[in-house]
């Protein structure tokens, strides 16, 4: 379920980065239009990197875990 959430918020953002962006170059404001969409780029860089660095932390403790129950068997 936190899978489509994720990709839902991505794309939520990208449109309204989209509109804005749209927007600010229709009004002749192309500065700030790139401006938006740096911005836009970042937030969603920094909401993938920190759901990345979710993911390897439970790759990282299925290993750990692994690791302690060989270490009891054996």
């Amino acid at each position: 379920m936190g899978d489509v959430y994720l990709l839902f918020q991505i794309a939520g953002i990208g449109i309204i980065v989209a509109m804005i962006h749209t927007i600010l170059k229709q009004m002749g404001k192309e500065d700030m239009a790139q401006w938006a969409t740096l911005i836009g780029f970042i937030i969603v860089l920094v909401i993938v990197v920190d759901h990345l660095s979710r993911l390897f932390q439970q790759i990282k403790s299925v290993f750990l875990l692994q690791i302690i129950v060989r270490g009891l068997f054996m």
